[in-house]
């Protein structure tokens, strides 16, 4: 099941079940952003031009045929060399994307070349006319290269921190709870350090029925099944 086969969406998400099972969220790059991703790597490429015809300069003959190969290696392969090593180049990079296949595995080397070498298709008829135009008609922002790489660029998924929950006394649940409960009471001590005094006393206040307890008892309460749930009793 590819990308393109899920139901479509209002946004720029896009879901894909692996195999396994498991349910990834892709949130697709649009135009601007990978155009400033862009811009960022034809500076570096500037650069590096600039530095391989200084060096290559004093070499005569020889140092020009060096340094026309190095600008053809700069140019082509300078995007597949970090493709493959982190999925994105240093401008994607800086700008938070990564470039996948377009069924949620990391880019093949295969991929990465065929979708740059497509580059020159996509600059027609001039500055990437053609990949803006193919991006604004295909719904995963698709350039021709893209299309036949098989390839998605999107935003490069962030480490989860996990939140550290107010300590307190772990204290089984006195009932049974479903897994939206449980999971409601591990969001109200997540959420704890940022509520006043008052709205903790509020909302832990709404389950005496559960607990028994009111006031700072209840949140303390509340706080011990979180505890205990996300714990164990151990």
């Amino acid at each position: 099941m590819s990308v393109n086969q899920v139901t479509p969406l209002i946004d720029t998400v896009r879901e894909h079940e692996t195999p396994e099972g498991i349910r990834l969220e892709l949130r697709l790059a649009g135009p601007v952003v990978r155009a400033c991703a862009w811009s960022i790597d034809m500076l570096i490429r500037v650069i590096l031009y600039g530095g391989v015809s200084g060096i290559f300069a004093f070499f005569g003959g020889i140092g020009t045929s060096l340094m026309l190969i190095m600008f053809f290696l700069i140019e082509w392969f300078y995007p597949v060399l970090f493709e493959l090593y982190n999925g994105a180049s240093p401008g994607k990079k800086a700008m938070g994307l990564v470039v996948i296949q377009d069924n949620g595995t990391p880019i093949t080397f295969s991929s990465s070349l065929i979708r740059n070498l497509l580059r020159g298709a996509d600059f027609l008829p001039f500055l990437y006319a053609t990949g803006l135009l193919s991006m604004l008609l295909n719904r995963n922002f698709q350039r021709l290269g893209d299309l036949a790489a098989g390839t998605l660029v999107v935003y490069r998924e962030q480490a989860l921190v996990r939140v550290q929950l107010p300590e307190a006394e772990r204290r089984r649940p006195p009932v049974d709870l479903s897994v939206d409960e449980q999971r409601e009471l591990i969001r109200f001590a997540e959420r704890c350090p940022q509520l006043s005094r008052d709205r903790q006393i509020e909302l832990a206040t709404l389950l005496f029925p559960v607990t028994g307890k009111r006031g700072a008892a209840a949140v303390q309460e509340i706080l011990g099944y979180a505890a205990w749930l996300t714990r164990g009793n151990r």
